[in-house]
């Protein structure tokens, strides 16, 4: 079986950096994709993914990209459940990014990294997948 995806998108917004109970980095973030094909009004299509980044992938994004950023995703689609609080089941796909790469130079007095720049995933993304929901979880 195969489960791989891989894009290239801008960052919708800066990456969110936050850390697990046992101290594991994670960083939440959207890319906005835009279809190959426009529609019947001749307009491009945006699709919005939510990308979840785990350890050294995080760190890079938090530290190195920001809104507006041209960037490379290659990762594993995810599709994830849980039950908040009130006892609704909600549900959300996101794609667990395996490695990470800046495509284009930050604006001036932007975010950070030089062209080309990347970082690819240390370890398995599956520990501590439970501790942190991503800032979509309440959609």
């Amino acid at each position: 079986m195969l489960n791989r995806v891989v894009l290239i998108g801008r960052l919708v917004a800066d990456p969110e950096l936050r850390y697990t109970p046992s101290g594991v980095p994670v960083a939440n973030f959207r890319i906005a994709v835009d279809r190959r094909f426009t529609n019947a009004a001749g307009e491009r299509e945006t699709d919005f993914i939510n990308i979840v980044a785990w350890r050294q992938s995080a760190e890079f994004a938090a530290n190195y990209l920001g809104k507006g950023r041209l960037v490379a995703i290659d990762g594993r689609l995810q599709i994830r459940q849980w039950t908040t609080q009130d006892g609704q089941r909600r549900q959300t796909a996101e794609v667990v990014a395996d490695s990470i790469q800046g495509l284009d130079r930050p604006r001036e007095g932007g975010a950070r990294a030089p062209e080309g720049e990347s970082a690819p995933a240390s370890e398995s993304s599956e520990e501590g997948g439970d501790d942190v929901p991503g800032p979509w979880a309440d959609e």
